[in-house]
């Protein structure tokens, strides 16, 4: 977009389980978003509901993209699985001059964001993943941690009550089976063949925790510079299962084939959690930060269910970059709006654990 700030936003991937619930609360706020999607009917249907104006096109179409893009300030991409739709949408992006945010929670996807940071800063434009529940609360809690501590040269992330998944998610997580569990280390991503496992006290006692690749093994580091980051969750019996699974069944269920069949029996599943799931839902995390005299300073945050934070934090940063917050070049959550953002929402709650 190369004329002066319309106020215009879109949300690409409408019609999908969180983009339906980003444009329920877009409606509800009285927002304004162009839904877009691939499927004209599905999009004429959901803007006939919410009054809303819509445009279907395919992301390998790029005049379609770069036209659908023309008029737009700042594009929330909800379409994934981000490894396959993030590049085409950043591309458009970078070429029309609108601001990218999306709601990955993919590391290749956040690695490769990050290096298009001098091409967002040419362009004038700001690319942000990851606005959602991955990685809005850990990144601010990550940043916090950092703070409490700048001499940290280790932070353990541990996440508690993530619940169901959507589709999406799901099919994610079953993309990345191959890759063992990713961390950083002296500031690089390395692969462990075996899940790192320890207990966590998310506040009723210490819990089974398992290592996982989430977002902020990447971001985590572009946020704090903190050179050694793992994330765990706290364990699940299915978790814990997927955490034993050896190399050679890794590398099995990675083939395409098997892909296929695990992603059929999501497809199966429903489309995500119910209203009633997510009202009941919440979340705790838990920021560690040790330095190398082997000081470590503790904080927990508490915030409700994910989906139901990532509809409210994406649209939230929505409005503040199309209110002139944006920051060309790649960002994250933090470095944008500070380690103290997450606690402006409701039921977000903070706590130093050894202040």
């Amino acid at each position: 977009m190369t004329g002066e700030n319309t106020g215009r936003f879109m949300i690409y991937g409408a019609t999908g389980y969180t983009g339906r619930l980003l444009a329920r609360l877009a409606r509800d706020k009285g927002l304004s978003p162009i839904i877009a999607g691939r499927s004209e009917a599905k999009l004429k249907s959901l803007a006939n509901q919410y009054g809303a104006e819509f445009r279907a096109f395919d992301l390998s179409d790029r005049k379609a993209l770069d036209e659908a893009l023309e008029d737009v300030d700042v594009v929330l991409h909800a379409a994934g699985p981000f490894s396959a739709t993030s590049k085409p949408m950043v591309d458009a992006c970078l070429r029309t001059g609108t601001h990218y945010l999306d709601i990955t929670g993919e590391i290749s996807v956040f690695e490769a964001c990050a290096r298009r940071d001098d091409a967002a800063k040419e362009a004038g434009i700001m690319i942000m993943p990851g606005v959602g529940f991955d990685v809005v609360p850990s990144d601010c809690l990550a940043a916090h941690m950092k703070r409490r501590m700048p001499d940290a040269t280790d932070l353990v992330l541990g996440i508690s009550g993530i619940g169901t998944a959507s589709r999406g998610t799901s099919k994610t997580m079953i993309e990345s089976i191959g890759a063992g569990t990713r961390v950083r280390r002296e500031g690089r991503i390395v692969s462990l063949g075996t899940a790192p496992q320890r207990e966590i006290n998310f506040g009723d006692g210490d819990k089974p925790s398992v290592g996982v690749g989430w977002g902020d093994v990447s971001t985590a580091y572009h946020s704090t510079g903190i050179p050694n980051i793992t994330v765990y969750f706290e364990a699940s019996p299915q978790l814990q299962q997927m955490a034993s699974i050896g190399g050679f069944m890794r590398f099995i269920l990675s083939r395409g084939f098997m892909q296929r069949r695990l992603k059929a029996k999501i497809d199966a599943e429903p489309d995500g959690p119910t209203e009633q799931e997510r009202s009941a839902g919440s979340s705790v995390l838990i920021g560690e930060a040790t330095n190398e005299a082997g000081e470590k300073v503790v904080s927990r945050l508490r915030t409700p269910e994910g989906y139901s934070l990532t509809i409210q934090t994406g649209l939230d940063i929505v409005e503040r970059v199309l209110a002139g917050d944006a920051k060309p070049g790649f960002q994250t959550p933090s470095t944008l709006l500070g380690a103290d953002y997450i606690t402006t929402f409701d039921g977000c709650v903070r706590e130093d654990l050894n202040a």
